[in-house]
């Protein structure tokens, strides 16, 4: 199962005409599409499903359902280390 993965905005560029960030997810970071949030910027809080980011989240929301799934055991299957 996929879940949206609430992470932390570090940057923001552009990548083939596609709107880019580097996202911090709790120590990890991750690249992830950012056009379906115009409105983000660098520190604000995304979900991200399948590399995009699909809305805004305040921080205490993010943190929130971050410890949630990390304690349902959710997040090794959402974010393998790199090259797993």
């Amino acid at each position: 199962m996929c879940l949206a993965i609430p992470g932390r905005i570090l940057e923001i560029g552009m990548a083939e005409g596609v709107r880019v960030g580097r996202i911090e997810f709790g120590g990890i970071v991750r690249q992830a599409c950012l056009n379906f949030v115009p409105e983000a910027g660098v520190g604000d809080y995304v979900m991200v499903h399948v590399g995009f980011a699909i809305s805004r989240v305040d921080r205490q929301e993010a943190e929130r359902t971050y410890e949630m799934l990390k304690s349902a055991g959710m997040l090794e299957q959402e974010l393998p280390a790199e090259g797993s």
